[in-house]
């Protein structure tokens, strides 16, 4: 069965949030990275379109309490690029997190137009 999505990293903007996690919070990313990666529909408990920004989409991950958000977007349909990630301490999504993203997003795309 091939895998529906392919999950890339864009600089390494996400990968600095990811080895800054303790390996238990490491280890419940990959589970819920692999489930985006393998899984045709996904639940909004794990992802979900950011309503402000067009294009933008949070992956959720939520372990022991603490939430985090992974900001991505979709390239050619399967792909899917993250940008960065942070925890959430409120209970609305900070909107400086959200401008980074939307930055980063236009960041991506500029570059890809180049290459």
């Amino acid at each position: 069965m091939p895998v529906p999505r392919k999950i890339i990293f864009h600089k390494q903007y996400f990968l600095e949030f990811y080895v800054a996690q303790t390996a238990d919070v490491r280890r419940k990313i990959n589970q819920v990275l692999k489930f985006v990666e393998t899984q045709e529909h996904i639940p909004q408990k794990f992802f979900r379109p950011i309503e402000t920004v067009d294009g933008l989409f949070e992956i959720r991950v939520e372990m022991t309490g603490n939430i985090y958000r992974i900001f991505c977007c979709f390239d050619k349909g399967n792909l899917v690029v993250l940008f960065q990630g942070f925890q959430k301490k409120s209970q609305k999504t900070p909107a400086d997190q959200i401008a980074r993203a939307e930055r980063l997003k236009q960041e991506y795309f500029s570059e890809k137009e180049v290459q």
